[in-house]
């Protein structure tokens, strides 16, 4: 019998803070990239691929990471991702040629594959059905947050080398797996099932076909694919329009991002309480395409605070209410569920980067129009989405 959420929150809170150090890193060199890009001489649509190849080598492992976590156990696979991140980082900042930095994104996407499972199940377990939402929510928050201090944290330390938040980014992911090691348990629930350890890939993705999942999984890959186009440009999006440096946008980040975290913990469960994860996403999706073409009209630094704000919060409101669906859907199987969730996010963060870097080269608005473009497809995928599957799933 799974304890309540209060009696595990020591756990959670080590968990969240592995998490939020996992992001942290990630966050610190999000207000460089631009300067990098300028320094590597590399075109818009090299740093799509960059992004894309970090995607393409999450969408390989997932498979793997999800059974793994069912049979391996959570911690080691949140270990291994973490080394693997520091890892990579590390190499990036070390980098000198193009060849080097796809062998770092590789690695990078081989770490996401490995941490986002592992957390999302270790919660799955330490969580009852009722409490999930919440620490869903609060799974979101520990992402967010590292955002909010990585890009004030990473533009700072610019300042003293564009090379430095990759250093700063891998000792902080040595930190954490480090502190994993010896703070971090396995969760008494783990799942140990023989189905786990007879699957394969191609079973798994027959399995997400199924009515129950795969509404959920496409709307998913139709998320990732929308919002990695948008993401991706961002910062270059920033430099290249209004000659924003490295603390202007990471001084948008952190603003947009503090927004977002005090509206997911004090309200997303509540939202998902009132609403459901269904309207939840589909408002998120509404409002997100609004705002991704409101994003090419702005003129200010002020105007394009308050867009990325409100287009933030949509985005990190999406996230969690589609994990928390997917969570409930998947029963004793929170390692495969994960898994796949990993895989069709990879799936759209491969074509949305690689796309989205194309059409910066072309026109620095497409990118943006071309994700509002993709998330009204999926506000219209929702529409066959049966409530009566959630319901189901909660039982």
């Amino acid at each position: 019998m799974k304890k309540p959420i209060k009696e595990q929150k020591t756990v959670l809170l080590i968990l969240l803070s592995n998490l939020f150090i996992a992001f942290l890193g990630i966050g610190l060199v999000i207000p460089v990239m631009p300067s990098f890009m300028t320094i590597m001489h590399l075109s818009g649509s090299t740093m799509g691929y960059l992004i894309a190849v970090f995607a393409v080598a999450q969408l390989i492992m997932s498979p793997f990471a999800g059974r793994w976590v069912d049979r391996y156990g959570r911690k080691r696979i949140i270990i291994l991702g973490l080394f693997l991140f520091g890892v990579s980082e590390l190499i990036f900042g070390l980098g000198t040629s193009v060849p080097v930095l796809y062998l770092s994104r590789i690695l990078g996407g081989f770490s996401a594959a490995f941490i986002m499972p592992g957390v999302t199940a270790y919660v799955a377990d330490i969580t009852t059905v009722q409490e999930r939402p919440k620490a869903m929510g609060y799974i979101s928050a520990a992402i967010s947050t590292g955002f909010i201090i990585g890009p004030g944290i990473g533009g700072f330390i610019a300042e003293y080398g564009v090379r430095l938040p990759f250093y700063c980014a891998a000792a902080i992911a040595f930190a954490a797996c480090i502190s994993s090691i010896f703070i971090l348990k396995e969760p008494e629930t783990k799942e140990t099932s023989a189905d786990s350890k007879h699957t394969n890939f191609v079973g798994d993705l027959k399995k997400s076909l199924h009515p129950l999942y795969f509404i959920a999984f496409i709307i998913v890959f139709v998320l990732a694919f929308g919002l990695s186009a948008y993401e991706t440009v961002f910062s270059l999006f920033s430099d290249h329009k209004f000659g924003f440096t490295p603390k202007d946008i990471a001084g948008i980040i952190t603003i947009s991002s503090i927004f977002g975290v005090v509206v997911q913990v004090f309200m997303f469960g509540k939202m998902v309480d009132i609403l459901g994860e269904k309207k939840l996403i589909q408002l998120c999706l509404i409002a997100g395409a609004i705002l991704a073409v409101a994003s090419t009209f702005v003129a200010s630094y002020w105007t394009m605070l308050a867009v990325t704000c409100l287009i933030f919060l949509a985005f990190d409101l999406l996230r969690p209410a589609l994990t928390t669906f997917l969570s409930k859907a998947g029963g004793n199987e929170q390692g495969f569920v994960a898994g796949m969730n990993s895989t069709y996010t990879s799936l759209g963060n491969i074509v949305g980067p690689a796309m989205g870097g194309i059409l910066f080269d072309v026109n620095i608005n497409y990118p943006y129009l071309f994700a509002a473009v993709i998330m009204v497809i999926g506000l219209g995928i929702t529409l066959i989405w049966k409530d009566s599957r959630l319901t189901e799933s909660s039982e």
